[in-house]
């Protein structure tokens, strides 16, 4: 492509919305536009690098003997309403009425329309094991848009759903997929973890994300030092504080006026955190609930959500609610007769001793509160797991990081299977439910993920095997008849070779050429200049500082050779 030709918008100064990398050099490289908050239109350069990632998906899926269809965008409510998901996804989902007033909705997820699908076609355990794919973009009006194709409302995404006659099929289909990806985002040189993760709106037993180490990411990540072990924050639980043998002391109300926080009750006290459990009030699906934590805890509402089970809405209360289930002013709430409909107590709280907690009374809190005698509830894992917490597998210290979830992979089970009839008929001719997975990947969040790992201050460092072009080629100077004379004799070559390379025909200063194909990343540049006086060119790697001179001759060998180091093929 020549780049006179080329429809590539760069920018030289960073747009004023965008705070991450990914989002500052996708703009800048001319990769996306944004049309409205969290939809972006796609230009060339970023369409030749999302279709990268989606040959590399395809090509791994098609290995594990997947099979590619497309479905419709616009699903109506009907399937949705069978599987019970209709109301369960809440604000996210976009609907809309047809001219005939019938719901409909776009996509934000395709199990229902798979099922649909497979339930009408297969009915005999002899045409199982069976994986579908598509590549899709969904829609989700997400609350807060963000971080440009990380976080939009419409995205491209891989998703794939396997049916299988029982357990152990799905641990095969499974596992194939997880092989799948590690090899997908291997071959997008993707530093990524796997970590367990709640199954959220999707639903199922089962589910692993597969997680890019990010300082900008919207997920925290727990690690273990000492073994294999890494889970998502919202799934991920720790060893609980030892086990209190103190015995119970008399319960006793203590003033503490103008006395609310955590940090306050540590100084009126002074006792460390520890001694105190937390009473915070929600409000899931219009029903009130109450989790108390130790005061050095936090509550992990996803797992007080799961708890409930098919919760849309959850959130904290607002002071009206807190005062009307604690009869008493915002920062006095205590497990002790609150009048909620759920009372969650988190394991540590319940098996401590002798701890202060809110009174339900204005001003007032009762010491020496005991689980079993002075408050009951529900007992469980309701915290989030802190740094240095030990873990549940080895004892080891535990260590969080941020992430980037590009990837999610669920064992389903038979929950869409038994309430939309997706049956098939066994070698005993009996009649059972197929047993599903599903498996996600976002296309250009994973593109977005690549330019945060591959990156500099310069621009994007893009690997050969997702670059929107391999090679690019520079005439210093386009007036000057040898240096263009033999610029086009290179890029024909290159072509003819089935290399993918741009020709910077522009009639601009060799500074801003450069700087332009450091801004898109191209991986090798080959420069035109005055040594092509002695047959020589100038050959550079994006990722790295050194500059070769080689031999026009050497040209091609030398790109063979950055292609075997990649494992790649020309063509």
């Amino acid at each position: 492509m020549r780049m006179s030709r080329m429809f590539m918008p760069t920018l030289r100064e960073v747009p004023a919305d965008a705070v991450i990398k990914s989002h500052q050099l996708m703009l800048r490289a001319g990769m996306i536009r944004k049309m409205a908050s969290g939809v972006y239109n796609q230009l060339p350069m970023g369409i030749r690098v999302f279709n990268k990632v989606q040959k590399i998906i395809r090509e791994e899926l098609d290995k594990k003997g997947c099979q590619e269809i497309l479905c419709s965008a616009l699903i109506p409510a009907e399937l949705w309403k069978e599987s019970g998901r209709w109301d369960v996804m809440g604000d996210e989902m976009i609907r809309l009425k047809d001219r005939n007033e019938r719901d409909f909705c776009l996509g934000p997820t395709h199990e229902e329309v798979f099922s649909d699908i497979i339930r009408q076609e297969i009915n005999s355990y002899k045409q199982l094991p069976l994986n579908l794919y598509q590549i899709q973009v969904k829609y989700r009006d997400e609350r807060r848009p963000r971080f440009g194709v990380m976080r939009g409302r419409s995205f491209t995404m891989k998703d794939a759903y396997s049916f299988d006659i029982d357990e152990a099929g799905l641990d095969k289909s499974y596992q194939d997929m997880y092989e799948a990806y590690t090899n997908i985002f291997n071959r997008c040189k993707l530093e990524h973890s796997a970590v367990q993760a709640d199954t959220g709106a999707i639903g199922g037993s089962v589910s692993a994300e597969f997680m890019v180490k990010s300082e900008v990411g919207e997920d925290e990540i727990v690690f273990c030092s000492g073994c294999n072990y890494a889970a998502n924050m919202e799934k991920a639980v720790s060893v609980n504080a030892p086990s209190s043998n103190e015995e119970m002391k008399e319960l006793k109300e203590v003033h503490t006026e103008n006395v609310h926080t955590i940090e306050e009750l540590e100084e009126f006290f002074n006792l460390k955190k520890e001694n105190f459990a937390k009473t915070l009030i929600y409000v899931a699906d219009k029903k009130t609930v109450a989790v108390v934590v130790k005061g050095n805890r936090e509550v992990n509402e996803t797992k007080v959500a799961n708890a409930i089970g098919s919760v849309v809405e959850f959130e904290l209360a607002n002071e009206t609610t807190i005062k009307k289930v604690t009869d008493a002013e915002v920062g006095f709430a205590g497990p002790k007769g609150i009048k909620t409909d759920y009372l969650f107590i988190d394991r540590e709280v319940a098996e401590a001793r002798n701890l202060i907690i809110g009174a339900n009374k204005t001003n007032y809190h009762l010491e020496n509160a005991n689980y079993g005698r002075d408050f009951e509830g529900v007992v469980g894992d309701f915290r989030n797991v802190t740094e240095g917490d030990f873990c549940v597998e080895c004892g080891k210290p535990l260590e969080i990081a941020r992430g980037v979830e590009v990837g999610h992979i669920f064992k389903l089970g038979t929950k869409y299977s038994e309430a939309m009839n997706v049956n098939f008929i066994d070698k005993d001719g009996k009649s059972k439910p197929m047993v599903m997975g599903c498996y996600g990947i976002g296309v250009e969040r994973t593109a977005a993920a690549i330019v945060e790992q591959h990156s500099d201050e310069n621009g994007i460092i893009w690997p050969l095997e997702v670059a929107p072009y391999h090679v690019v080629v520079v005439p210093v100077n386009i007036k000057k008849e040898d240096h263009m004379e033999n610029a086009e004799k290179i890029y024909k070559r290159l072509q003819d070779m089935g290399v993918e390379v741009l020709l910077d025909d522009r009639d601009e200063r060799a500074g801003v050429k450069f700087k332009d194909s450091e801004l898109i990343g191209i991986p090798m540049r080959i420069t035109v200049g005055k040594d092509i006086i002695d047959n020589k060119v100038e050959f550079k790697l994006r990722r790295l500082e050194e500059k070769e001179i080689i031999s026009v001759d050497e040209i091609e060998d030398r790109i063979i050779k950055e292609f075997k180091e990649n494992n790649l093929s020309i063509r």
